[in-house]
């Protein structure tokens, strides 16, 4: 070939990637259009899960796995081939491509990676139902838990989180957040296995979307909402007619801490424009009462007031303990 002749066009590599936790066919217009269009679509595993979506298409696709010089001869003459990556996503083929763009001695395609389909936000949530299945079916220990085994824990990661939350810690909140996670899918993947109520945790999921609705009408409905306290309005009256309660005090779980247990109790009295006038005893455990209804009116969490003095208190003690951070 001499100057003046034209280079001859080299052809294009499109590496199409996809998405497990996409449902298989459900692909990017793009997408299509590149496969109904390549002169050859390549795949590497005949058990991918998305090849007989692509054939059923109209698309034929030849398993094979090419080495990387054979794939970039394959599109001489300006040709286009579509590799299907597999789950590993061809590491093997892109280090091969790499390598010979690289040393400068190839004529190298046009290499373009097109996502086919990719994950919405909250699609990681499929991988931990997916990883939860098989730790119950094949680990001894999950495998014989229930719930009431499990309920510990559930207490302990919610300690966990609120320590996480206090402390300011970001890495310690998204770890601690994805082990209050795991205590719910747990719980939900024992309870499909209930002889006479099974449920899932797509009925969770669903459950609590439903209430959330519900009881935002000023989101999803037409009613309006512009403070803090017409949205407080809202959930309590929608909430009051779910229950159908005959007292404002059901509902609130008495093994709670005794100081958010109080709270708890006159926030509802409160809410409800009750006048109840706290009962006379002796002892310190009265005058804690009225001291968490007073925290609790001035709008302050008695049970964090209480771990932020006891936090001070523990760094006072190691202080004269003479123990470093």
């Amino acid at each position: 070939m001499n100057a003046t002749s034209p280079a001859a066009p080299t052809g294009r590599i499109v590496l199409l990637t996809t998405s497990h936790r996409v449902a298989p066919g459900l692909l990017s217009w793009p997408a299509w259009q590149v496969l109904h269009a390549a002169d050859e679509v390549l795949c590497a595993d005949g058990a991918h899960p998305q090849l007989p979506y692509l054939r059923e298409a109209g698309v034929p696709v030849e398993e094979a796995s090419p080495a990387a010089e054979d794939l970039v001869g394959a599109c001489a003459g300006g040709r286009t081939v579509v590799v299907v990556a597999t789950g590993e996503g061809e590491p093997a083929l892109t280090d091969g491509l790499a390598r010979l763009a690289g040393s400068g001695r190839v004529p190298m395609p046009e290499l373009e990676l097109l996502p086919a389909s990719y994950d919405l936000p909250g699609a990681r949530l499929l991988d931990l139902v997916q990883v939860m299945d098989r730790i119950r079916a094949e680990c001894p220990w999950s495998s014989r838990q229930t719930h009431e085994g499990l309920a510990k824990y559930g207490i302990e990661e919610a300690y966990e989180l609120v320590e996480a939350i206090e402390e300011g810690d970001r890495d310690e909140l998204r770890e601690e957040l994805g082990d209050v996670l795991l205590q719910v899918i747990f719980h939900a993947r024992i309870a499909e296995e209930h002889p006479e109520e099974p449920f899932s945790v797509d009925d969770v999921a669903g459950g609590i979307v439903a209430k959330l609705v519900h009881r935002h009408p000023h989101v999803f409905g037409d009613e309006t909402a512009t403070t803090p306290e017409e949205v407080k309005e809202h959930w309590l009256r929608t909430k009051a007619v779910e229950k159908r309660r005959a007292s404002v005090t059901e509902g609130i779980p008495l093994g709670q801490p005794g100081l958010a247990l109080a709270a708890k109790l006159a926030s509802r009295v409160r809410t409800a424009g009750l006048d109840v006038p706290l009962p006379r005893g002796e002892g310190i455990g009265y005058e804690l009462l009225g001291l968490a209804v007073r925290a609790e009116a001035e709008g302050t969490d008695p049970e964090a007031a209480l771990r932020a003095a006891a936090r001070a208190y523990r760094d006072a003690v190691r202080a004269a303990e003479g123990v470093g951070e």
